[in-house]
């Protein structure tokens, strides 16, 4: 049955890998589509405002935010800040100045290079060197690609610092929820994730003039679908792959994400897809197959990178202890001289614990009395206690 289970674990995700590829790569498509006619901030602001009130609904129907810390609110809405506003946001813009869809998602692709230099110093985890060969092969397949369609690209240099900025606000709001203490679930961290982001939306549109939306039924319709598959699914599904795989392999994936990009950016818009972009993709795959392996290697092992954020140690301490040995608190026992003499008035014996629950009551539900000389609650009797106390 165990090995069931492991079976349908590993089905499972990498079938959420495949999902999260595809939502991922939906949003360039959407946006060089939909961004033709209106203002990418116009799109933006009508893709995530009717969102995160349908998500709001869900929390207040479900009471997935009952008993959530303030702290812990403040710090998804940061990494919502980054992971959603700043992203998207430099991701539009991007695919709005003329940078071509696949040549956006590879940039954004250099992000796990950045993570696997990032994620010793900033959360204490040691990469692989299996995992680091992946990432430089990798990296390779990316500059390949990025090479093969700079030639028919007309946007200024200057707007390729977007995709940059795209990819640096990802990494932000990551390693802002991977150093989290405790997370909320997915449908929460979503909707203060969107909520954020169209708050800030709003108040730029507004200033900007750009809020209202046109009355036509492709900009609607591009609108549910961005809100559908590359907000709602892909994000849903990054920071549920995020806790499943780990900060490594779930950046690994990106890599595909870019190869998927530009195959579609060839088909309906016309890219540029040459044999050298093709030998691009084969070494992206090739990079995360082997930073995937290392993973898995990592949490098959009892190696001290493995992520134990995600798995907890098997005793926990208890809140408030701050390490060294655990103290009992010191035993409520009654004096053995008070025990004596209430058995030589004929009383029974009875111990009083810190509630005030006497043990000799019917309610109490014990009928085993409880030793005098025991050395306080739940503990045994020295030896020799109970031949001792016996007339």
């Amino acid at each position: 049955m165990s090995k069931q289970i492991g079976v349908l674990h590993g089905v499972v995700t990498v079938l959420a890998a495949a999902a999260f590829v595809a939502t991922w790569s939906s949003g360039f498509i959407i946006a060089a589509i939909a961004t033709v006619d209106v203002s990418p901030l116009t799109l933006l602001v009508w893709r995530f405002v009717p969102l995160a009130v349908v998500l709001l609904a869900l929390v207040l129907v479900t009471g997935a935010g009952r008993g959530v810390a303030g702290a812990v609110l403040r710090r998804q809405a940061a990494v919502g800040l980054f992971a959603q506003f700043g992203y998207c946001a430099s991701v539009y813009a991007a695919i709005a100045a003329g940078v071509a869809t696949g040549t956006t998602a590879l940039i954004d692709a250099v992000q796990p290079l950045v993570v696997a230099i990032l994620v010793g110093p900033l959360l204490g985890l040691r990469v692989r060197g299996i995992q680091w060969a992946g990432l430089v092969v990798g990296a390779a397949g990316v500059l390949l690609v990025v090479r093969s369609q700079l030639d028919g690209s007309g946007a200024p240099p200057a707007a390729y610092l977007l995709p940059a900025l795209a990819m640096a606000c990802l990494i932000v709001g990551t390693f802002i929820q991977r150093r989290s203490a405790s997370a909320p679930g997915v449908l929460l961290t979503l909707t203060v994730h969107v909520g954020v982001a169209a708050i800030v939306l709003v108040v730029i549109a507004a200033s900007t003039g750009t809020l209202l939306p046109p009355a036509s039924a492709s900009f609607w319709l591009a609108a549910v679908l961005a809100a559908v598959f590359p907000t709602l699914s892909a994000y849903g599904l990054y920071w549920w792959l995020l806790r499943r795989v780990g900060i490594t392999a779930l950046n690994a994936l990106l890599f595909l994400v870019a190869p998927a990009t530009a195959g579609a950016g060839a088909v309906l818009f016309g890219e540029p897809l040459t044999g050298v972009t093709l030998a691009g993709f084969v070494l992206c795959g090739a990079g995360v197959a082997a930073v995937l392996l290392g993973d898995a290697r990592a949490q098959g092992s009892a190696g001290g990178d493995w992520d134990r954020s995600r798995h907890p140690p098997a005793h926990p301490r208890r809140a408030g202890h701050r390490g060294g040995p655990c103290h009992r608190p010191p035993p409520s026992a009654e004096p053995a001289a008070a025990c004596d003499e209430r058995g030589r008035a004929g009383e029974p014996r009875r111990r009083v614990l810190p509630s005030g629950v006497d043990r000799s009551s019917p309610l109490s539900g014990r009928s085993t009395p409880p030793q005098c000389g025991s050395g306080g609650p739940g503990r045994s009797p020295p030896h020799g206690a109970l031949s001792r106390a016996r007339p």
